[in-house]
């Protein structure tokens, strides 16, 4: 028998080990007495599964032991601990099967509570889910999955800046981080795979560089070719450091969106504007300069296409012959002109 105390729970705890098994929960309760029959319950319920064939029950605890194992090489894994963590205090102690739409919902309402954006509550609520569905269809955990409701969200739209903008910020920039802003907008990378590239994923001479599986949000290889720009910014790093591309006084960038950042932008009259705004920039830019929607999503290492449409407004090149084969007004010299009508044969 084993029972203990938790410094951020009021209750006893129980410890079972069961056919090798360990099995720690919350007995919900600060009497010794009960929590100690509840272990003896549990302990009883354990014998019945194992002789009577009866479906053994979960928590919620186990569940996410096994979901951050299976999914560890997502890469989204360190914003899933951030939202579990804050889930714990809130699941913890349940049972898989004693989580409820209700249940749910008052969790939801504790989000909200802090004052977080619509996304971060579905955010957090969206990983309740995950864990719950795997535990449902791949582990056969649970029976069935209480729906879980999501908050609706504001289509953000796309922010750039024009070439015009972005030389003002780039000139006004302290040099280390100009020269991230000028690769960001000649290659598109996202901020970590610039922070964290290094020089053996660069071929100068092939004018190529590249993005590792492991080091990409798709988890899928990504080759960049690197524009005459591109290339001009990386030689101007060579000697500053061993092993990274981009450095600031002789240590490897870690951070971009600093105080110095924010104070540029405010200074340069540019509002409004995030560091991954500067690879909607980069996707904006190919688009208005006629880039195919397939090219695009090639270079920006998308996983589908559908991601890429987004930026489809910006270019209605490949529209202008539909308009014209359909326009009804006709230009002549000058100012003047004539309306015609479309036969029909």
């Amino acid at each position: 028998m084993s029972l203990f105390k938790r410094n951020n729970s009021p209750y006893w705890w129980i410890k079972i080990t069961h056919n090798g098994r360990t099995i720690q929960r919350s007995s919900k309760t600060t009497d010794e007495a009960k929590a100690l029959e509840y272990h003896d319950k549990l302990k009883a319920s354990l014998w019945d599964q194992e002789r009577l064939g009866i479906k053994p029950r979960y928590s919620w605890q186990e569940a996410v032991i096994r979901y951050l194992a299976e999914t560890s090489g997502k890469a989204s894994t360190i914003s899933d601990k951030t939202h579990l963590r804050w889930l714990d205090k809130y699941l913890n102690s349940l049972m898989l099967d004693e989580i409820s739409r209700d249940v749910i919902e008052k969790v939801m309402a504790k989000r909200m509570a802090d004052k977080v954006a619509n996304s971060t509550v579905n955010r957090t609520m969206e990983i309740v889910r995950a864990v719950l569905r795997k535990a449902a269809f791949d582990w056969e955990w649970l029976e069935r999955v209480p729906r879980v409701r999501m908050l609706p969200e504001p289509k953000r739209r796309i922010r750039w800046i024009t070439k015009d903008e972005a030389g003002r910020l780039i000139r006004a920039l302290p040099s280390h981080l100009s020269a991230m802003v000028r690769f960001s907008l000649e290659t598109g990378l996202r901020k970590a795979n610039v922070t964290g590239l290094q020089w053996s994923q660069v071929d100068l001479a092939r004018r190529t560089a590249w993005i590792h599986p492991d080091q990409a949000k798709a988890r899928k290889a990504i080759a960049v070719p690197l524009s005459v720009a591109a290339i001009e910014v990386i030689r101007e790093q060579i000697g500053k450091h061993p092993t990274h591309v981009f450095s600031y006084k002789g240590n490897s960038v870690t951070q971009v969106n600093t105080k110095t950042w924010h104070a540029t932008l405010k200074k340069v009259g540019i509002t409004d504007f995030r560091w991954h705004d500067l690879r909607h920039t980069w996707a904006s830019w190919h688009v208005q300069s006629g880039t195919p929607l397939h090219v695009l999503q090639e270079l920006g290492g998308w996983e589908s296409v559908e991601m890429v449409r987004k930026y489809a407004h910006l270019s209605s090149d490949h529209l202008t012959q539909y308009v014209d084969r359909f326009s009804t007004i006709q230009a002549g010299e000058g100012s003047r002109a004539t309306f015609w009508l479309h036969s029909v044969k």
